[in-house]
């Protein structure tokens, strides 16, 4: 099995399955070999290989890339039925908005559907500039700039700011797209423990004398815990250590706060005491893609210089347009996000009443379930999808083995019965594992 790894088997269970896979390794391992144009040498594709026969041989069918057959929001058609959604990010349930589907064919019907080109060269676009200007307004900052993935946003705008001579210290939960910005960079890495501020100034403090320049690196709201940084204690230790602050508030924007302006108004700081606020396109806004606020120098540098940006197509001006529209309906609608709050909290409450482990979450947007083992994580995602909630599992490795959970992703569109239908769903699907469907 993959090194580290029991699928919350027992010992006797693990012995047997590993001793099945072996057997059938054998003979693809020869085969490939034999003809010279495996990839067999790459580690972690063996590592993924083999767990992927793991789910085989425990008859555990894979509950990821399931097809959604309509508008994934509160409700998705999965398999041709109804079922109540909770793997979407549509937080204030404005991605089936007439209002949001008119700004993007009205920029579709003006511009086309495609920016061509990278904005430095051709694919410049007013909606571009519309966007960046709200987004800059939105977080008290001078610029903003806007880049088609998320996930890139954070590797290139990280990877081109920092370097060897540099130190970023981030929380051990950050996410991937951080971490790899991080690598990129060839800045030393320094991790404290999630969400501990104190740990956090230890190792800024002692890593920041060594080093030339320091980035310090926190999300807004954490997307695997569902929990909130003390933002104003961040503020402060990266002033007194002379570093970058860096706030990733993709999933806080239009969760986090009274009126969801993100992780400032929740810890009642100015944002603009924040150098470099990131965020994304396709959470709150319902868009695709990425953005980063700070300082105009930095920004009007990044718009020139970052690869991420220079040697990639424009944002598409009809996502542009649709992002545009979901702040202002977001802005001007405060009682979604009141009501994104309540159904969080009554999930995350009425799972803790039915003894399950929501961890630190805050009941903002983002509840997980912790149930302990990857086997059992799969097995009652299965169970939901039969019972009508889909509700995906977060497996090893991505979080350690005795972390794994199912993820709900609360929406304001979701109404008081879907919540407490789901709850006891999750109950009865997870009562309904016996010892048999953990072993294999």
């Amino acid at each position: 099995m993959v090194r580290g790894h029991g699928f919350g088997l027992s010992a006797t269970a693990r012995l047997a399955l590993v001793q099945r896979l072996a057997r059938r390794r054998e003979g693809q391992d020869a085969q490939r070999a034999a003809d010279g144009r495996g990839f067999s040498s790459i580690q972690n594709l063996r590592d993924w290989g083999l767990v992927q026969e793991g789910m085989v041989a425990l008859g555990i069918e894979s509950p990821f890339f399931r097809a959604h057959e309509g508008r994934a929001g509160a409700h998705s058609l999965i398999g041709n039925r109804d079922v109540i959604n909770f793997g979407s990010y549509d937080y204030l349930g404005l991605n089936g908005d007439p209002r949001l589907h008119q700004a993007a064919a009205a920029a579709m019907a003006r511009y086309g559907i495609s920016a061509s080109a990278s904005r430095v060269v051709s694919g410049e676009r007013p909606v571009h500039g519309a966007l960046e200007a709200a987004l800059a307004r939105h977080y008290g900052a001078e610029a903003a700039l806007a880049f088609v993935s998320g996930h890139a946003t954070n590797v290139t705008v990280i990877g081109h700011l920092m370097g060897p001579r540099d130190v970023i210290v981030h929380d051990a939960a950050i996410h991937n797209s951080a971490a790899e910005g991080a690598k990129l960079s060839g800045a030393r890495r320094v991790t404290f423990p999630h969400n501990d501020a104190r740990a956090a100034e230890r190792e800024l403090a002692a890593a920041r004398r060594g080093a030339a320049r320091a980035l310090l690196v926190v999300e807004g709201h954490y997307s695997m815990d569902g929990d909130v940084p003390d933002l104003a204690a961040f503020v402060a230790m990266a002033r007194k250590h002379d570093a970058w602050l860096m706030v990733d508030d993709a999933h806080g924007l239009g969760v986090v706060g009274a009126t969801g302006l993100g992780a400032f108004e929740a810890a009642g700081v100015d944002p603009a005491e924040v150098d470099i606020w990131m965020g994304t396109l396709s959470k709150t806004l319902c868009a695709c893609g990425g953005y980063i606020t700070g300082r105009a120098d930095l920004i009007d540098w990044m718009r020139h210089t970052v690869p991420g940006f220079v040697y990639s197509v424009g944002l598409a001006p009809p996502l542009a347009a649709s992002a545009l529209t979901a702040l202002e309906v977001m802005r001007a609608e405060p009682w979604r996000v009141a009501k994104l709050q309540a159904n969080a909290a009554l999930f995350r409450d009425l799972c803790r009443a039915r003894g399950f482990d929501t961890g630190a979450s805050a009941g903002l947007g983002i509840v997980p379930v912790v149930l302990g083992s990857s086997v059992r994580a799969v097995r009652v995602s299965a169970a939901l999808l039969e019972r009508g909630v889909n509700a995906l599992p977060i497996i090893f490795p991505a979080v350690p083995e005795k972390a794994a959970r199912l993820r709900f992703f609360i929406s304001a569109e979701h109404e008081e019965k879907d919540i407490r239908d789901a709850v006891a769903a999750l109950a009865a699907a997870n009562d309904g594992i016996s010892p048999a469907d953990l072993a294999g």
